[in-house]
């Protein structure tokens, strides 16, 4: 009997290895195009994956994990990646598109706004990654005072400023998943004959009130097709665990990868159930995703062995490290690994292609088809016009949290003005 092991990719330029710009097939002068961007989804479509990633952060990238650095022999820069998976949305189809987006500097009200219009704009594929913008520069960047506390959040310590960090970004989510709701489903009734495009009272304002944001609401944006889009997050530790058992429907982990914040297999999943107990998380468990960082063998012709290639990858530049376990070998190789983590329990994983221009076809024309020949997948692609809930089998959301409270949307009181 097939297995449904969900299957996403996370892109990132031209891919994870830092020298993969320099590959021939590469295109380094396109990265900042749509056409590059749109061909990467149309590959993973086409080969069956779920969703992509688009990562994205509010300072150019670095070696450094905690600084920025002068180096000149790597990629440096990105596309806005919400306004891109926009773009991105119409000409292409089966498939989730699923930003990065910091909840750091970044207001709730804008990004609800953003993403709403997104699973307009797909038809309903929409989702985002949520990430909390720690680095010094990316404070300095957007024209904020340097955070002294940045070093203890970011090396993941069970630190009173990881925790107030991570409960802001809740905080954030939570007011973004509300004003997603501030539209009832049928609030636009859109009749001439009564002179009403809206019906007023299912049209709801939060008046939420917390430690650290205060919104009224409504969103501009009426409520999208699929009501509440998916919500993702990368997680290393305890505090984020806990951060994506609280407002998450999916949250990514990397077990048994060579880095402090790691765990094996086993254990990093019952740290994640531990979580959503410490929370009191309801309803459905977190889908768990394991990210992995993959180089594939070149079987046409006796091409490349993975290996070989990240071997002279690193001799480029800076090597290949990750937080997340690196893999370089044939199909059968990673498929192994990914069998072992379904096993474990896990609902999937997310690739890292190293090289995007290489291994994301080869993930697509040789991976995913040997997934399916071991009934992780399913042969069948999503149905058409299928949601991204639908398509990682998420039920529907249900109706606006506010259907059927009175108050319609009037006037602000004087005090608020």
């Amino acid at each position: 009997m097939t297995r449904t092991t969900r299957l996403a990719v996370a892109l990132d330029g031209a891919g994870w290895h830092p020298a993969a710009w320099r590959e021939p097939s590469a295109r380094p002068t396109e990265l900042f195009t749509p056409d590059y961007w749109a061909d990467l989804v149309r590959t993973a479509a086409a080969g069956g994956v779920d969703f992509v990633t688009i990562e994205d952060s509010l300072a150019l990238q670095s070696s450094d994990r905690l600084h920025p650095d002068d180096r000149v022999d790597e990629v440096r820069g990105r596309l806005d990646a919400t306004i891109l998976a926009n773009r991105l949305a119409p000409v292409t189809a089966g498939i989730g598109l699923v930003p990065t987006v910091t909840t750091t500097y970044t207001e709730p009200f804008h990004v609800s706004t953003a993403i709403a219009t997104l699973d307009f704009v797909s038809g309903g594929r929409a989702g985002l990654q949520a990430k909390l913008s720690l680095r010094d520069e990316e404070r300095t960047g957007t024209g904020h005072e340097p955070n002294t506390a940045e070093a203890v959040i970011e090396q993941r310590v069970e630190s009173d400023e990881a925790a107030a960090a991570f409960a802001e970004a809740a905080e954030a989510i939570e007011v973004v998943r509300r004003l997603w709701d501030s539209w009832e489903d049928d609030a636009e009734i859109r009749d001439a004959a009564t002179d009403r495009f809206i019906d007023a009272d299912k049209l709801h304002t939060i008046d939420y009130a917390g430690d650290a944001f205060t919104v009224r609401g409504p969103s501009i944006v009426p409520r999208s097709p699929q009501g509440q889009p998916v919500v993702t997050a990368l997680a290393h530790h305890t505090v984020p665990y806990r951060f994506a058992a609280q407002q998450a429907d999916v949250v990514f982990v990397t077990p048994d990868a060579d880095t402090p914040f790691s765990g094996p297999v086993d254990a990093v999943l019952a740290q994640v159930r531990d979580a959503e107990r410490a929370v009191g998380r309801h309803g459905l468990p977190l889908q768990v995703y394991v990210d992995l960082v993959v180089l594939l063998d070149d079987p046409a012709q006796g091409g490349e062995l993975a290996a070989d290639r990240l071997a002279r990858l690193d001799a480029l530049g800076r090597p290949l490290t990750s937080d997340a376990r690196i893999v370089a070998g044939s199909a059968s190789t990673v498929a192994d690994r990914i069998e072992a983590y379904v096993a474990a329990g896990y609902d999937g994983v997310r690739l890292r292609p190293g090289v995007a221009t290489d291994d994301l076809p080869r993930i697509a024309a040789d991976l995913v088809p040997e997934l399916r020949r071991r009934e992780l997948r399913d042969a069948a692609p999503a149905a058409a016009g299928a949601s991204l809930r639908e398509i990682i089998g998420l039920p529907a959301a249900g109706p606006s949290r506010y259907a059927g409270q009175t108050g319609r949307i009037s006037p602000a009181p004087a005090s608020a003005l």
